[in-house]
């Protein structure tokens, strides 16, 4: 069965409304997106930011009664004084929706040994180190440029038998990596309770021992430190945390920091100058990655 697609482009501030129209006249399901690719970075704790142009989009049945949907809309737009609401209909055909998304998902290759894939898929490497990951609502997947740096870094250090704290370990991705090239231990810290369950699910579709690692909550007990530690979070809480994961990493350790852009390198790196040298600022499409060795 077909369905019918509508779209409108609008401001923040007159989503809702436009969501509330298209729900009201029966939609499915409403879905907002960025229409000129205008990325919101660190929006505030709690909130849900829009982009200044906003395409706000319901899908119908196939059956939905379009002339009634079109007047319900244009009214909507005419009470906010909104004049070019750019309405666009469109008939979409009917789908293997899951198949289609699942083909879109391919396994990627991380520096010489590392490779993330989906489950669904076989590992195009059998010798290589396959990190079995499959795209979830919220966490990393690796194919953000943040994650790449970090995947990328933890291929080409020397993981094995050492110890690694994952901070703001969302999926977990960076952690398990860091395992399954060797390390001996991982505890992942995040304060959202969806990501310890998400790193504890990993962890186990990867075959890692329950002893090889643990995932927590904040505020943790006792003098936790690793030889290496990964926070790919966003600049702001990197340099305001700096004191707390400095005192992750154990002397001599490594610390790799990214979720951080180009332009905002400099203070990440002047907060944690007192406790780190400086080893390397690597950046890619905008972002960059900081890798440092505590003193």
């Amino acid at each position: 069965m077909p369905w019918l697609q509508i779209r409108v482009h609008t401001t923040p501030e007159h989503v809702p409304a436009f969501e509330d129209s298209m729900l009201e006249c029966g939609a499915l399901v409403v879905t907002f997106e960025d229409v000129h690719d205008d990325p919101v970075y660190e929006p505030d704790l709690n909130t849900t930011p829009l982009w200044k142009h906003t395409r706000v989009t319901g899908l119908y049945e196939a059956d939905a009664d379009l002339d009634v949907i079109r007047s319900v809309i244009e009214h909507k737009a005419e009470h906010l004084s909104e004049s070019n609401i750019d309405l666009k209909i469109e008939i979409l055909e009917d789908k293997d929706w899951i198949r289609e998304w699942m083909d879109s998902y391919h396994p990627i290759q991380f520096g010489k040994r590392l490779w993330v894939c989906p489950s669904w898929r076989d590992a195009p490497d059998e010798n290589g180190v396959n990190l079995i990951l499959d795209p979830g609502l919220a966490f990393g997947t690796g194919t953000h440029p943040t994650t790449a740096l970090c995947l990328e870094w933890l291929d080409s250090v020397d993981c094995q038998d050492k110890s690694i704290i994952d901070y703001g370990c969302g999926s977990g991705i960076l952690g398990i990596a860091g395992l399954l090239l060797g390390a001996n231990n991982m505890v992942g810290i995040d304060i959202d309770p969806q990501a310890v369950e998400a790193t504890q699910a990993n962890a186990e579709r990867n075959s890692i021992a329950p002893d090889r690692y643990e995932v927590k909550l904040p505020p943790y007990e006792g003098d936790l430190q690793a030889d290496i530690v990964v926070a790919n979070i966003l600049a702001g809480p990197l340099a305001e945390l700096a004191d707390t994961i400095s005192k992750l990493v154990k002397q001599g350790g490594m610390l790799a920091l990214s979720g951080i852009l180009e332009s905002q390198a400099h203070s990440v790196v002047e907060a944690y100058k007192p406790w780190f040298k400086i080893e390397s600022i690597v950046e890619k499409e905008e972002w960059v990655r900081i890798v440092a060795k505590k003193l």
